[in-house]
């Protein structure tokens, strides 16, 4: 059970890390797709400070947030970074050597879906805000399944082996004689043992036996019946702990799937702000101070609702492990 424990406490460390990484590559091309942003709208306010349309505090305002952007990009960076050789080493890999590619770097990575889907565009294209499709929780889980638990499972069987000698201590307690001979009569020895006060049986052969030990046996037994019901307890409390996780992760779960709706809409709402200020720039009823703010607010939706859906995802792995691994059947893997 503890090579049990181990291999699902790793599993579930590597697709947590997984998920995280993922969830990373998307912010990351989020944020690229940021810097570039700040990058075109400075280029486009300088030129309209040095035709003196704009004063000097437009530009400067938006190098400070090219600035944080860039900042924000490179955390980002080195957030996987370490995430990926965390990864390394729950896989035994070198995490000099080890590099797990970033998911979607090719044309599929970047996508404009339509307004009403919750997107819209940063620029030319925007990463899609999504993540890889998380397994659905079924109906219907049978409690059973919580049996398969390496924690659950040790502590049934230490259970199991506390019962096994407290047996063993009783059987100890009692005298140990053949109680007839051929013929069907009854044997010396249980004659002797009735009869204490026979010449066969002196005084010190009877405290030899078991039922005249001083008590030492009926000690035993005592303890084995106290670390009986020790492991009884433990093994009760084991298994209302396994209930209280899935019930926690169940719970969560509800919660971040409404987060992530939640958030899919206010990025939706983001991002048709955005497309407004950019067409109300073009046709000067707005200034580049309102289209960054509108950039701003699409970048954070989108962040966030990336952030929700990893959230999740990672919430989907926890659930799996506090039910033992996987929705199969308890003898299932």
């Amino acid at each position: 059970s503890l090579l049990q424990a181990a291999r699902l406490l790793v599993q579930a460390d590597v697709a947590q890390a997984y998920f995280g990484l993922r969830a990373l590559d998307a912010e990351g091309r989020a944020a690229q797709a940021g810097v570039q942003t700040w990058r075109d709208t400075l280029r486009l306010t300088e030129q309209r400070w040095r035709a003196g349309s704009l004063p000097e505090q437009a530009v400067l305002r938006l190098q400070a947030e090219l600035a944080g952007s860039q900042a924000e990009a490179a955390a980002l960076q080195r957030r996987r970074t370490e995430l990926q050789h965390a990864l390394a080493v729950l896989l035994g890999e070198a995490a000099s050597a080890f590099t797990l590619a970033e998911a979607g770097t090719g044309a599929e990575a970047v996508a404009n879906v339509s307004a009403g889907a919750g997107t819209t565009t940063l620029g030319p294209t925007r990463p899609a805000a999504r993540l890889a499709a998380l397994p659905p929780v079924p109906a219907g889980l049978p409690s059973e399944m919580l049996a398969r638990r390496p924690d659950v499972a040790a502590a049934q069987q230490a259970w199991a082996a506390a019962q096994a000698r407290a047996g063993e201590a009783r059987a100890a307690w009692w005298p140990s004689l053949a109680l007839t001979v051929s013929g069907g009569q009854a044997s010396p020895g249980l004659a002797d043992l009735l009869q204490a006060g026979t010449r066969a049986w002196g005084l010190g052969a009877l405290l030899a036996l078991p039922v005249f030990d001083g008590g030492r046996r009926e000690a035993g037994i005592q303890l084995a019946d106290a670390t009986t019901q020790a492991a009884h307890a433990s093994y009760r409390s084991q298994i209302l702990l396994a209930f209280k996780d899935v019930e926690d992760q169940l719970t969560a779960l509800v919660s971040l799937a409404e987060q992530v709706r939640w958030q899919a809409q206010a990025e939706g709402l983001a991002a048709r702000a955005l497309v407004l200020a950019e067409s109300r720039v073009r046709q000067g009823l707005a200034s580049q101070l309102d289209l960054l703010d509108a950039q701003r607010s699409a970048l954070r939706g989108l962040r966030l609702h990336l952030q929700a859906q990893a959230a999740q995802a990672q919430g989907t792995v926890a659930l799996i492990k506090a039910l033992g691994g996987g929705w199969g059947a308890p003898g299932e893997g």
